[in-house]
């Protein structure tokens, strides 16, 4: 065996020998849904025990608590963490989108001081992007921030702010100069406390009656002028960077798993499980055909990720792998868990809790939460669009 495939074989044993008992309560399926203590608490025990057992941050760099290694160790060990379906890891926001964009523009007093935080799941991390009435239109924000001597004070309030009521700070858009020539220039970017007077965080009860969306709310709320990221004005740019680390289009991520997705070997179980006229559901051609195309399609986007590591393969279209990914991802991950619904027939209908449910109704549960991922990042509609004109050169009307 290799060097690597010993390493392997010894994180797929350290999973095997530490995955947490199941609990006796729901659990979450992503970051987004997390809403009771118990469910934050066993998540964050969990990836702390990663982060010390050496599986978490491991490219990052060893002066800020990662583990210096090269990024093809933290790549086996997330695909370990998903073929083995362990928990996953709750800090997404700080793991994935803020401390990427620390590590590559952020002081080294910025980094100092949160990336350690980050890893060991001490400080979540929420995001302060959207507002409620500007949608996906983050350069309409009117949150406000006004500089009072060495502070700044803010005014407004943000929208989908996923763990907000356990999050230590937020990345946080906010306007600072609302006469800029303009609206790009007059925004700034901050990495902001949530523990200060004037924030308050209210949860959002999903359309599944759980919870884990906030709206948090800031009422004259003071912040350290320390907080804000890079210049005055250039808000605008680190956003579009940090979106490069949310849609995957930029790597440095932590690592981890950030959801446990269902896949389609998960469908294919169902398929063998449920009856169609008296027979199992996969002996019909129709749902083979259909289930061998969500196996083609998953196989498809697996070989995309390992073609773009490959500059020679893409180079007729540099962008339009990474660009496209979050939409392939989730739109396929919402037919799939639609198709998963109609394989039940009546009994797709059924909800959590209902004995009668497949699997305690966890395939109605996850079509619903999966419209979360074709909305937070900017939606399936505003990622066709960014494919079209970046990628295939169409105009913008």
């Amino acid at each position: 065996m290799s060097e690597l495939d010993d390493f392997r074989a010894e994180v797929a044993a350290w999973l095997e020998a530490n995955r947490p008992p199941e609990p006796d309560f729901l659990l979450p399926e992503t970051f987004m849904e997390v809403g009771t203590d118990r469910q934050f608490e066993y998540l964050r025990d969990w990836q702390r025990k990663v982060y010390e057992a050496g599986y978490l941050g491991m490219a990052w760099p060893k002066a800020y608590g990662g583990g210096g290694q090269p990024q093809v160790m933290q790549d086996i060990v997330n695909a370990e963490m998903a073929r083995l379906k362990v928990p996953f890891v709750p800090n997404t926001i700080g793991l994935n989108w803020a401390g990427p964009l620390i590590l590559a523009i952020g002081t080294e007093a910025e980094k100092q001081k949160y990336i350690p935080g980050i890893l060991s799941a001490e400080d979540i991390w929420c995001q302060g992007f959207s507002e409620p009435d500007n949608g996906s239109d983050l350069a309409a924000a009117t949150t406000r921030a006004v500089r009072d001597g060495d502070d700044w004070i803010l005014n407004g309030s943000k929208i989908w702010t996923s763990l907000g009521t356990y999050a230590k700070y937020m990345i946080l858009l906010a306007r600072t100069n609302p006469d800029a020539e303009n609206r790009y220039a007059g925004l700034s970017y901050f990495l902001a406390p949530m523990d200060v007077p004037g924030v308050d965080v209210q949860p959002i009860r999903k359309l599944t009656g759980e919870y884990g969306f906030t709206q948090t709310f800031f009422t004259d709320a003071r912040i350290p002028g320390d907080c804000l990221m890079g210049r005055e004005g250039e808000g605008w740019q680190i956003a579009m960077q940090t979106l490069t680390f949310e849609r995957s289009v930029a790597g440095g991520q932590a690592g981890g798993l950030s959801m446990n997705a269902v896949g389609v070997q998960d469908v294919l179980e169902l398929a063998r499980r449920v009856k169609r006229d008296g027979r199992p559901a996969i002996e019909d051609p129709i749902i083979r055909d259909e289930l061998v195309k969500f196996l083609i399609e998953e196989q498809g986007d697996r070989l995309c990720g390992a073609r773009a590591r490959h500059p020679a393969l893409i180079s007729e279209r540099p962008g339009a792998i990474a660009m496209s990914g979050k939409l392939r991802g989730t739109e396929h991950k919402r037919r799939l868990l639609q198709f998963a619904i109609t394989l039940q027939g009546a009994n797709g209908a059924r909800w959590v809790g209902d004995e009668r449910a497949e699997r305690g109704g966890l395939w109605q549960r996850s079509y619903f939460n999966a419209f979360s991922a074709t909305i937070g990042g900017g939606t399936s509609q505003v990622q066709a669009n960014i494919v079209g004109e970046r990628v295939l050169g169409l105009p913008k009307d």
